[in-house]
């Protein structure tokens, strides 16, 4: 068993399309906000299928009419009545893992973060989903009780090496996913269910994330041996401190066979602020689709390095930019909307 690198072929990608059941997730960019899901699903559709997600027939048939003004492939995209709240697939979908040549769904516990509330539509829909495509379901369990996990916590090299934050996944006190669990028992867990060998513990995530700590926006394997890791330069910056610290680990970090991890350096965009919080503005936060890479600009001096440093390291992908600062109001962005669902070995 393993879970397969997102640069792996996928069968689809699977996209919440925004509901109109929370309204205030982007503020008053809620009114323009599927424009952004549009161009996501628009490129996504010339390559491979666009799985969506709706909560009902009026949204659908709204949906509809969003992608087929930008000029998504109808063809390829495909909607399913799975109701949901918050939307972000990443999170709440299933761990798609491979074994014995077949595509089966692991159901992690989904509850809002450890701080929202409104969260048991998408916490069933790895369940949904699977019966809907006849998948194997394995629900995941520890101690007797669901175990929490968003995918944006960890990510994957397809060779059974996860990396992760202590932020996230060993927090007693602020958002507790699994009270008393050790980075041990989050070890044997992975192992378990995801065929973890290795797991990469950075420390924390970014400044403003309210997810508590994902890796995804701060640290991304790009190859099996190769990550790219968010580099701060300002040494006044929040996030400063952090990220160094995440790329000493990673420096030190080694596989079973004592090789290195190639370490790329990822730039920051400068501070993405709205009404004195800071957003979780990240580079890193990328999605990589069949033949294409999905990256999140600001609208910052840094976005076109950003995107050299991608184009370099996928140089059979096209790089595409999509516009994030408003996305990312809601608390991410293009990797937290999506999920891939890899085709069959």
């Amino acid at each position: 068993m393993r879970l397969p690198a997102e640069w792996e072929k996928h069968e689809a990608t699977w996209l919440a399309l925004p509901s109109a059941r929370n309204p205030d997730n982007w503020y008053e960019k809620s009114a323009a906000i599927h424009w952004s899901f549009a161009e996501i699903a628009r490129v996504l559709s010339r390559r491979e299928k666009v799985r969506c997600t709706v909560n009902s027939p009026a949204e659908q048939e709204r949906a509809s009419a969003w992608l087929r003004d930008a000029d998504a492939v109808m063809a390829n995209v495909e909607f399913f009545p799975f109701p949901t709240f918050w939307g972000w697939l990443r999170d709440c979908a299933p761990q798609f893992v491979q074994r014995d040549g077949r595509v089966e769904a692991v159901d992690f516990q989904f509850n809002g973060w450890a701080y929202l509330d409104d969260w048991q539509d998408d916490n069933a829909l790895p369940q949904r989903l699977a019966e809907k495509f006849s998948l194997p379901r394995t629900a995941a369990r520890w101690r007797g009780a669901p175990w929490v996990l968003e995918g944006g916590a960890i990510d994957g090299n397809g060779e059974n090496v996860l990396l992760t934050t202590e932020e996230c996944l060993l927090d007693q006190q602020t958002q507790v996913r699994n009270r008393g669990a050790s980075a041990a028992d989050n070890e044997q867990v992975l192992r378990e269910y995801l065929g973890a060998e290795q797991v990469v513990w950075l420390g924390r995530g970014l400044a403003g994330d309210d997810t508590h700590g994902h890796v995804d926006d701060v640290c991304r394997f790009v190859k099996p041996r190769v990550v790219v890791a968010v580099n701060e330069r300002d040494v006044s910056d929040a996030n400063y401190a952090a990220l160094s610290e995440n790329r000493e680990r990673l420096a030190a970090a080694r596989f079973a066979d004592g090789g290195k991890l190639t370490v790329i350096p990822l730039p920051a965009p400068r501070p993405v602020i709205y009404q004195g919080r800071r957003l979780p503005a990240s580079y890193a936060n990328f999605y990589i689709g069949n033949g294409v890479v999905l990256a999140p600009t600001f609208n910052d001096a840094a976005d076109g390095e950003a995107l050299g440093v991608l184009r370099e390291l996928f140089p059979d992908r096209e790089v595409i930019g999509i516009y994030a600062r408003d996305l990312v109001l809601g608390g991410g962005s293009i990797h937290c909307l999506t999920m891939q669902q890899p085709a069959r070995e």
